[in-house]
């Protein structure tokens, strides 16, 4: 657990204080050299299919924005680990969204007959590509990884989705880059410097677009499902930042009492914030079975999704 007033945060200048009152973030966690996000995401998609009763599973899915290779994919490596055999497995790169984008590609299979089940999975080690010398990312960013199974089953049961809505920019994929490594910019030779090889966000604009676009996709998520806001008993945005949070919140008209996180103590990890969020409601048995539940993120990209589904009838794993 790495805290705002940890050594490794000292030479940035920022206090306790500051990285609260800007981000909502007290700690994060990053991980030991050597462990992957496909470690991670191996552990979470243990707990997940454990809490589900270990159910069949013809798909899975790993949204991800640090995979363990940039080629091959890391889901089919994960769905090996967990002995799922030689069932389709892909990542999906679509930043801090890529949950909701990952639930929307397994509720299609499931719809359209493809699949039964379908474990989705959100993994990141963000400290991986963080300059440790950059205020701006080094006290955000951490690693996490969430999981949750998806199945076949009736529109009126505890856990069903019933809407999903998705969006992208491209015109704003500098909001939060890395600049070198990819086919565009290769380092062969290794000679691009630290900052070209790590995360670098525009704080400021990323802040406005986020807020635009989490109201929006909400707002249209809503109207899809035929939900009015006073009726969504939980409310989920992307870890980002607690002020965009906030005003996301204020701007659908979610009550504060509907509203659900944990950036204080775990940072922003990107795609696995929403189910790390999930998974300690689950734990605190927080949300009644049933409840309209509202699922909001934006990333870099810049891509944004939102997901409406009822709360999920589970027991927390045993792990």
């Amino acid at each position: 657990m790495i805290r705002n007033d940890d050594p490794a945060l000292a030479n940035l200048g920022s206090s306790d204080e500051w990285i609260r009152s800007r981000t909502g973030i007290e700690c994060r966690r990053w991980v030991e050299p050597g462990i992957s996000t496909g470690d991670l995401a191996v552990e979470a998609g243990r707990a997940a299919l454990q809490s589900a009763g270990d159910p069949v599973v013809d798909l899975v899915v790993l949204a991800t924005t640090t995979p363990d290779h940039h080629s091959p994919a890391t889901a089919p490596w994960v769905a090996a680990q967990l002995g799922l055999g030689t069932l389709p497995a892909f990542d999906v790169a679509a930043a801090c969204s890529g949950f909701t984008y990952g639930l929307a590609v397994g509720d299609a299979w499931i719809r359209s007959g493809m699949a039964e089940g379908v474990l989705v999975l959100a993994a990141e080690t963000l400290s991986t590509i963080t300059d440790p010398s950059d205020r701006g990312t080094a006290v955000v960013f951490a690693d996490g990884a969430g999981a949750v199974v998806l199945r076949s089953g009736e529109q009126g049961e505890p856990g069903a989705v019933q809407a999903t809505c998705l969006g992208s920019d491209g015109t704003q994929k500098d909001l939060a880059v890395v600049e070198a490594g990819g086919s565009r910019r290769p380092d062969h030779g290794g000679v691009a410097s630290e900052a070209e090889r790590c995360l670098r966000m525009q704080g400021p604009h990323m802040f406005a677009h986020a807020v635009r676009r989490m109201t929006e996709v909400s707002r249209e998520l809503l109207e899809r499902a035929g939900w009015p806001v006073d009726s969504i008993g939980a409310f989920i945005g992307h870890q980002a930042n607690q002020r965009i949070l906030d005003k996301v919140a204020d701007l659908v008209g979610v009550p504060d009492a509907s509203r659900f996180g944990n950036i204080h103590r775990v940072g922003n990890t990107s795609s696995a914030s929403i189910p790390l969020v999930m998974d300690d409601l689950v734990k605190a048995q927080a949300v009644a079975p049933g409840t309209r539940t509202l699922l909001t993120a934006f990333g870099g990209g810049a891509v944004w999704g939102a997901v409406a589904l009822s709360w999920p009838d589970l027991k927390p794993a045993r792990r």
